[in-house]
């Protein structure tokens, strides 16, 4: 699981990189159709076996683009991790509304007081459409959580994921034909890509299938907590990005916040990034 979490916020901050040669659209689409390429052959899903469940994959494709997509874009505006601790509100909301105990309001205050002072205010150099994105993020990320519960009961093993990868990337194409036109198809932005696409999605998503297989999801949950951490952590080595004290004390609320509401949740989905 740790694995999983370092995985995917180190492919984060270096999709960043791809941001100036194709932009934010152009990143994302490649991270996920590259992704999608991988996960086809991985798993070599029989489309006759969709039939029914078409709008399944469906929603579950509009989640992953949507969720990818608006997130990239609040990359290109805010600290990456100042983007997934606010977006980490899709999966804290999910927990909360999952378990429905007392405590868990106490955890939602805690987590609220981190994300106010994340919040722009006159004068900060935060972006008040990057923290906004990064809040859209969340909520598609809440979606993608409850639909992935329900397509990893319908499926058998990655077919449900392969597939709505597959329409993921196909939502994203024009976003990403517009944003990144031409240098979409230069050999180093795809070797970057394909290294994007892996380390944010394939190995990941592995990992934690993994990792379900052997952990309560309660623990689970409280691991994934770590998550703005160590984007916190990837942001600053990789892309040089510091924060402010307050930052880092916003930072530490959610994490606090996140913990606790993940691991007292009584029946919390699978959840993924």
């Amino acid at each position: 699981m740790l694995g999983a979490v370092v995985s995917v916020q180190t492919g984060a901050a270096i999709a960043t990189t791809l941001f100036d040669s194709v932009g934010p659209a152009g990143a994302v689409f490649l991270r996920v159709a590259l992704g999608a390429i991988v996960l086809m052959a991985i798993w070599r899903p029989a489309l006759a076996r969709a039939r029914g469940r078409v709008w399944l994959v469906a929603v579950f494709g509009f989640a992953l683009a949507a969720m990818n997509l608006s997130f990239y874009a609040s990359l290109d505006r805010i600290p990456l991790g100042i983007a997934v601790t606010i977006e980490f509100v899709g999966p804290l909301g999910v927990a909360i509304a999952a378990s429905r105990r007392r405590l868990d309001l106490a955890w939602a205050a805690l987590a609220a007081c981190g994300i106010v002072l994340l919040a722009p205010t006159p004068g900060s150099s935060l972006d008040a459409l990057g923290v906004a994105l990064a809040l859209l993020a969340g909520g598609f990320w809440a979606l993608y959580i409850v639909t992935s519960a329900r397509v990893g009961q319908a499926f058998e093993g990655g077919d449900g994921l392969a597939m709505a990868m597959v329409l993921a990337a196909a939502l994203l194409l024009p976003f990403g034909v517009v944003d990144g036109g031409a240098e979409l198809v230069a050999l180093g932005v795809l070797a970057v890509a394909l290294a994007v696409a892996v380390l944010s999605s394939v190995i990941p998503y592995s990992l934690e299938l993994e990792a379900l297989r052997r952990l309560p999801q309660s623990t689970f949950g409280v691991l994934m907590s770590l998550e703005p951490a160590v984007a916190t952590l990837a942001g600053l080595v990789i892309l040089g990005q510091r924060l402010s004290a307050p930052e880092l004390v916003a930072i530490g609320l959610v994490i606090a916040a996140s913990a606790g509401a993940l691991g007292t949740a009584r029946a919390a989905a699978p959840i993924e990034t």
